[in-house]
């Protein structure tokens, strides 16, 4: 059986993955790297932690889910063995909007946890929410700490990990999500530049694509 090594999105809480785990149905064994939600570690530290979750005797495919982007490709560059392929899901090797740069100086002052959760569904979600992944997702954010939460926005701001996707030796391939509001196709052009081997695969879906497209998602990876 094929191991999945998810790395989460931007919470790290790792707990807004059942419908794919659902949609897996054991062809595949999730494993659903956790981030701490009180401590503020850079991209360096959390990829220290992603790394502590790495199978050891078998051979596993690395899933980096948007904010993990960057830490799936250090991890892949590394040529880890074990390591069978890559899969960036609506992810970046650099800050997705680098007009967006500058707004890391307003960060201290964000009000991160007291953002609409109409705002969050409508940026995440979009016409594909639901009751359950709203629930879902508010949970998520508040079970995090706003400075935990700050410093990593701050972290995508300062990304860029674009230098190490030529190291990277196993399949590559990338889910862009057609609906999404946060990262643009450009971030895949940008990464297929330097990789011109990454495949692209395209859903009509918002930023959450794993959450709202987990059967498609499911079939694509058991078949990795």
């Amino acid at each position: 059986m094929t191991t999945i090594v998810l790395l989460p999105g931007m919470d790290g809480t790792g707990t807004l993955y059942a419908p794919l785990h659902k949609a897996l149905n054991d062809r595949c064994k999730l494993l659903v790297v956790t981030y701490p939600v009180d401590q503020v570690l850079d991209y360096a530290a959390l990829e220290a932690v992603a790394r502590s979750y790495l199978p050891v005797d078998e051979e596993y495919i690395l899933l980096g889910e948007s904010f993990s982007g960057p830490i799936a490709v250090s991890i892949a560059a590394s040529q880890p063995p074990g390591l069978r392929a890559l899969i960036l899901c609506a992810s970046f090797a650099r800050n997705p909007h680098a007009l967006f740069s500058g707004l890391r100086y307003f960060l201290p002052c964000l009000p991160v946890q007291m953002a609409p959760s109409a705002l969050l569904s409508h940026l995440l979600l979009g016409k594909f929410s639901t009751t359950e992944l709203r629930q879902l997702l508010v949970h998520a954010i508040m079970a995090v700490s706003p400075a935990v939460l700050r410093a990593r926005m701050r972290s995508v701001l300062l990304v860029d990990v674009r230098q190490k996707l030529s190291a990277i030796k196993v399949p590559v391939l990338y889910l862009h999500a057609t609906q999404d509001r946060l990262v643009p196709v450009s971030a895949y052009k940008e990464i297929e530049k330097i990789l011109p081997s990454v495949k692209l695969y395209e859903f009509d879906a918002p930023h959450f694509l794993l959450q709202t497209k987990a059967k498609e998602i499911a079939d694509l990876i058991s078949g990795v």
